[in-house]
């Protein structure tokens, strides 16, 4: 190649060299360019690779994240999305990578905490494996948007929920939309208001006030006052109203409010204020306005009475004139008035003819401007009555607890007001007790009678008296003489109680013991009187069985056990006439009792009867007379045989009651004994049974009462008897 050719490329070659400086130079410029617009754009401008890391991003986007651009390139933008849904940033990575570009809202939490709603864009692959993002920070916009929203809301909140009236009209005044209020207030429906005006509501006399608010209306879009309004169904209100020009769309809005329970209030008001100086003139009591020095301002003519003073020198006095500074109550009523601003009490006031006075008095500070309201009465009669009463109570109180009879007072539903220690002794409680009572429920708990009857019982007579049994809650059976005085006080009454249990039981006594006696001296006489003929009677009867040849043992055998049993009553009779000679030893109560069951297992096979004997724990010997004893529980034994017809069985058990006494108890299951005659048994001549004498039981009594001993019965109708023999332990008793 000639040296021409090598010069000629060189030149070229620098040429080209030149031109592609140039280029470069122009390209720098244009990529200072683009680096200026780059940082400087007001949007964020961020460069991502494909796992969202960053790659580069501009001062905007730093600012955005609150992140130095040295810091922010070594994190990736799901580091911010941690509240953002998983779900969502798979959709919208879809949609770039189906689209290749993207439009859409996140919502990013900044290292900081801060949260930041960014609208973005998006283009993938905008260079090369890098996407280009554009983010633009519109959490201001959002909450715009949000506060615009909550206001429209609370304004349909407040349109609909008012509790007064709101009515949009337009410039004719038809009604365009209202709230429930306002149709509720006008008696109209919803979609009754376009075929309205607020005209039609109005009275001829009042349309000038419709015209006047027009005028205001005009001149300062504002207006508001009263309007009287007769609804479509006549009824009449009065509604305070408040109307805006050019609302929306130059439309009006008034609010309406009704005061017509204002209004009336506002008359009544009037009226009380009129009704108060009536009073105040015309008081039976004390009337007294002061002010803050006690300077008296205005009284009524009563307190001039009270204060025995002309009305003129009253109103130059001051309320402190007329107190007892020396009075003990004084200094605490000053104390409580000065803290609380109001006052009742009773304090000593001197009067200016050097009187003194107990008043009562009510005060109040700041009722009529700043100035002290104070009512006054005389009280002085009343304090002295009172302290009457209360000697006269106290003394009641002394005779009332110091009675010897229980005695209770009780309203018209029984409810015990209060009750005497004796009562509450009685009655087996407490005072306390006794004062939570219902005294019918007390008294009559197993009656079905209602108190309604029990009180109108007693109606016609002003004072009653009757006689009651009363079981106590713990069981206590006792007889209680009851009297009753009506309407002793408005709605008070007045029962008295008396118990007079021991008295019955000494009459009940004194009555077996005057019957005993009678039986026994007519006892001893039958007995005499009819045992010399049963001797002639039982020896020719055996001559007369002898002779007879033919055979009538059957009626001579009916003949020989009717007379037998005719001398075991004369036995009997002879027990209670007189005192018979027992000779008492040291014996085995269980021994007795197997023999005597033996004597009578014969008769219980017969009767289909099972007698059942057990003893309970250790027995000891008694000290008694066996054959008294054999006879005893025979009596008791044969009666419990008797009432079962159908069989049965008859349990009889031995056991110690306590240390000192032995109990033995015997149960029949039988068709048991009603209350009422299970008092009397034990009585002369009283039995249960058709061809019982009565007897048997009362000389049972009787043995059992000699050997220290006592009889209870316990019976209940459909199930049986249960007899319970008491009686002393170990040695006792006495020779008789």
């Amino acid at each position: 190649m000639g040296p021409l050719t090598e010069e000629a490329q060189i030149a070229r070659l620098k040429s080209e060299l030149n031109r592609l400086k140039n280029e470069n130079a122009d390209l720098n410029k244009e990529l200072e360019k683009h680096k200026i617009i780059f940082n400087q754009a007001l949007d964020a401008i961020i460069i991502f690779d494909q796992e969202m890391n960053f790659i580069d991003a501009n001062e905007a986007a730093c600012l955005l994240f609150a992140e130095e651009r040295e810091v922010l390139l070594q994190h990736s933008l799901y580091d911010y999305l941690a509240l953002f849904p998983h779900e969502e940033m798979v959709r919208q990575r879809g949609i770039l990578t189906e689209k290749g570009v993207l439009s859409e809202e996140i919502v990013i939490k900044l290292k900081n905490g801060q949260l930041k709603f960014i609208e973005f864009s998006a283009k993938r692959k905008a260079f090369g494996d890098y996407d280009l993002s554009i983010m633009r920070d519109v959490s201001s916009k959002k909450l715009l948007e949000r506060e615009r929203s909550i206001n429209e809301k609370m304004f349909q909140d407040l349109f609909h929920r008012a509790p007064d009236g709101i009515v949009i009209y337009d410039a004719h005044g038809r009604l365009v939309d209202a709230n429930t209020s306002f149709c509720q207030s006008f008696e109209l429906q919803k979609n009754q208001l376009s075929s309205y005006r607020l005209k039609d509501f109005i009275d001829k006399d009042n349309s000038f006030k419709i015209e006047n608010s027009w005028s205001l209306l005009a001149k300062s879009e504002k207006a508001k006052g009263d309007l009287p309004v007769r609804l479509k169904s006549g009824t009449r209100k009065i509604f305070e109203f408040t109307t805006t020009a050019n609302v929306m769309n130059g439309y009006f809005m008034a609010i309406m409010r009704d005061i017509t329970d204002k209004r009336t209030m506002e008359s009544k008001l009037n009226k009380s204020e009129a009704r108060f100086r009536e009073v105040f003139e015309n008081a039976m009591d004390a009337i007294v306005i002061w002010d803050h020095s006690g300077k008296i301002i205005k009284a009524n003519e009563w307190a001039a009475k009270i204060f025995e003073m002309p009305m003129e020198g009253l109103l130059k006095s001051t309320i402190t004139d007329f107190l007892d500074p020396e009075d003990p109550r004084y200094l605490s009523a000053f104390k409580h008035y000065v803290k609380t601003g109001s006052i009742r009490r009773e304090l000593r006031f001197h009067m200016p003819n050097g009187q003194c006075k107990e008043l009562e008095f009510t005060s109040k500070a700041n009722v009529f401007g700043g100035q002290h309201l104070t009512i006054l009465r005389n009280v002085s009669d009343r304090i002295r009555m009172e302290k009457e009463l209360r000697q006269s109570e106290e003394k009641f109180r002394e005779i009332f607890n110091g009675a010897m009879e229980g005695i209770v007072l009780f309203d018209s539903e029984y409810n015990i007001l209060a009750a005497n220690p004796v009562s509450a002794k009685i009655f087996d409680m407490t005072h306390e007790q006794m004062k939570e009572c219902n005294l019918h429920s007390l008294l009559f708990r197993d009656e079905n009678e209602l108190p309604f009857d029990f009180l109108l019982d007693y109606q016609e007579e002003a004072e009653r008296k009757e006689e009651i049994t009363f079981l106590s809650r713990h069981g206590h059976k006792r007889v209680l003489d009851f009297s009753i005085k009506l309407n002793l006080n408005e709605n008070m009454h007045l029962a008295i109680f008396r118990d007079v249990t021991e008295r019955k039981e000494l009459e009940d006594r004194l009555r077996k013991s005057d019957t005993l006696n009678v039986v026994g001296e007519l006892a001893a006489g039958i007995a005499h009187e009819i045992r010399n003929p049963m001797t002639a009677l039982k020896g020719f009867i055996q001559l007369l069985e002898g002779s007879v040849k033919d055979d009538f043992s059957m009626y001579f055998n009916v003949i020989k056990s009717e007379l037998t049993r005719i001398e075991s009553i004369i036995t009997e009779f002879l027990v209670l006439a007189k005192p018979q000679a027992v000779h008492f030893e040291q014996n085995s109560i269980v021994k007795i009792m197997k023999e005597t069951m033996e004597l009578l297992n014969a008769q219980a096979i017969f009767s289909n009867v099972q007698l059942e004997l057990r003893e309970s724990g250790e027995i000891p010997s008694i000290y008694c007379e066996p054959n008294q004893m054999k006879q005893v529980f025979i009596n008791i034994l044969k009666n419990a045989i008797e009432v079962m017809p159908n069989g049965g069985m008859v349990k009889t058990i031995l056991k110690m009651k306590d240390s000192q006494n032995l109990c033995i108890q015997i149960s029949d299951e039988g068709n048991g004994i009603p209350e009422d005659k299970l008092k009397r048994l034990g009585e002369p001549f009283y039995t249960t049974k058709d061809r019982g004498t009565g007897l048997g039981l009362m000389v049972s009594y009787k043995i059992i009462e000699e050997h220290c001993g006592q009889v209870t019965v316990e019976s209940e109708v459909g199930k049986g008897t249960t007899f319970y023999i008491t009686l002393p332990a170990g040695s006792g008793g006495t020779d008789t």
